[in-house]
């Protein structure tokens, strides 16, 4: 079968690849030789697909069905699975290879998960239910983080992104103001952390999955070590382009934050302080690769925290 990776995956990974970056180059020979590695049936390639990873539906040896998804080292599938392992199914999708396989697997960017329904995601009901549902999914997520973890840490990851947005303000200085109020509120929430916890990373309403074991599973998780309201941050900009199209998107997102803040516990003002942070930082990062569009979209969300 050829392993033709979905334009929005060649379009996503051609805006963060490093110089003499071949993975995509590579991702047939290696999607044919996990696949024969592990006596694995292709059903088809799922599309579109994700953003950093090729996903294909495929069955094992004995029949039953199962997913097999390939990522560059730069999506950092091992901190991927470490998660997966160590959620152990609670709230997220099942790591199905077992422990030898999986440590050749994870070497290679290589991961055979459980079956989903990959059509189905919480972002197909109605606005109200689906926050309730992904809400409720992420909760089950927040849990120790085990002993000597492997993770990035809420504060690393943000000093990474920080950089990018300083010299995002510095090239442009329409988006400056808005950057150094991000900071700022990034300076203040690292001053005084509550506990920290396993986070997704990057969760939204598409992440959640319809299942069988459970009714919806989180997918795909860039895993960190944090505060909670980090990662409920990305889910209050969840829907920004019908929230820009409303004359009350200002009011219906401070809504939104106080209902996700109450509803999961969560300090309302540090939850406004990291979706701020977010949103600018995702916003400076599409203007960057040119997706003006969606900077936008984001950096208007920005200016209503």
């Amino acid at each position: 079968m050829a392993f033709e990776p979905p334009r929005r995956l060649v379009r996503a990974l051609g805006e963060t690849a490093p110089d003499g970056d071949d993975w995509l180059a590579k991702l047939p020979e290696v999607a044919e030789r996990a696949v024969t590695r592990r006596e694995l049936t292709v059903e088809r390639v799922q599309v579109p697909g994700g953003r950093s990873s090729l996903v294909v539906l495929v069955r094992t040896a004995d029949g039953s069905p199962a997913v097999l998804k390939l990522a560059p080292r730069r999506a950092r599938p091992e901190s991927e699975r470490a998660a997966l392992v160590h959620w152990g199914g609670r709230g997220a999708v099942q790591v199905r290879e077992g422990t030898a396989e999986a440590g050749a697997g994870a070497e290679a960017g290589v991961l055979v998960l459980e079956r989903l329904h990959p059509d189905v995601s919480v972002r197909s009901l109605p606005e109200a239910k689906a926050l309730l549902e992904a809400a409720g999914t992420l909760r089950r997520l927040w849990v120790a983080p085990p002993a000597s973890h492997p993770f990035e840490t809420v504060a690393e990851r943000t000093e990474r992104q920080a950089e990018a947005m300083r010299a995002g303000a510095a090239a442009d200085a329409e988006v400056a103001p808005l950057v150094d109020a991000a900071l700022g509120a990034r300076a203040e929430l690292l001053a005084e952390p509550p506990e920290e916890r396993l986070l997704h990373g990057t969760f939204r309403q598409s992440k959640v999955l319809a299942g069988d074991r459970m009714p919806w599973l989180a997918v795909g998780p860039d895993p960190v070590v944090g505060e909670s309201a980090f990662d409920l941050a990305r889910l209050v900009r969840d829907r920004v382009e019908d929230l820009i199209a409303q004359p009350s998107g200002a009011s219906t997102t401070r809504r939104r934050i106080k209902r996700l803040a109450e509803s999961l516990e969560v300090d309302q003002e540090r939850l406004r302080g990291w979706t701020l942070f977010r949103a600018v930082e995702s916003g400076v990062r599409a203007r960057r690769v040119g997706r003006e569009q969606d900077a936008e979209l984001l950096l208007e969300f920005a200016g209503w925290l």
